[in-house]
């Protein structure tokens, strides 16, 4: 037997041992998350191949598996693995979505990009945050709150204004996939730079990175 979560009705089917399941791998990673590195975790709705059909259940639904799940509850930053069991226990299946703007905002770039940019930035010792990979080919760049309402004015100091960038931030009010989650029914997003207690917790300032991912976006763009 199927499940849907989070339907237009509140409406659950759990699998049998669905509750289990979710305390040993679920609830583990998302408690990494809120107890390890300090993230609010949102529970958020899912797609399934190949029809993509989200489950919140809106047949037209604009963004199927890709969004928090209504009236679910934000776990805080901090909270435990008996705390995450309590609230996640009651959306088996979820996808793990991290919540943008209060601890971090994020630089978007083609995961192709992503990854020629993580080389050059390595080699000049400048200090990285925690970088995801999406199934989608995107590759996600966490930098210090802030940086999406900065970012017009950080590519005009850096002459980069007028140029044609595959490259954009997301701020307060949007959220990632945080993996190993799958992200729209498709597959799973990755990290291609894990978070480590170094940077989890403060992450650079947009404009340390920003003139490596805008020279290779344009570079690959040509």
């Amino acid at each position: 037997m199927g499940f849907t979560i989070g339907g237009s009705r509140g409406t659950r089917e759990f699998r049998s041992g669905a509750r289990r399941r979710g305390r040993t791998s679920e609830c583990t990673a998302v408690a990494e998350y809120t107890g390890l590195w300090g993230w609010d975790v949102v529970p958020g709705a899912r797609a399934a191949a190949p029809a993509r059909d989200c489950s919140c259940g809106d047949a037209r639904c604009p963004a199927p598996g890709a969004h928090p799940l209504a009236f679910a509850p934000t776990v805080k930053a901090g909270a435990t693995l008996d705390e995450v069991t309590e609230v996640w226990g009651e959306y088996p299946g979820a996808a793990a979505l991290l919540p943008v703007g209060p601890s971090f905002d994020v630089i978007e770039v083609s995961a192709e990009a992503g990854r020629r940019a993580l080389v050059r930035l390595e080699r000049m010792g400048l200090p990285l945050g925690p970088v995801i990979e999406t199934p989608d080919g995107r590759a996600q760049f966490f930098v210090a709150p802030g940086a999406a309402a900065e970012l017009p004015q950080l590519l005009y100091r850096m002459g980069w204004d007028d140029a044609d960038l595959d490259l954009r931030a997301l701020g307060h009010g949007c959220h990632v996939t945080a993996p190993p989650s799958d992200r729209a029914g498709l597959g799973r997003a990755g990290w291609l730079r894990p978070p480590g207690l170094d940077t989890a917790g403060s992450p650079p300032q947009a404009r340390l990175l920003l003139g490596t991912l805008a020279y290779i976006c344009h570079r690959l763009r040509r």
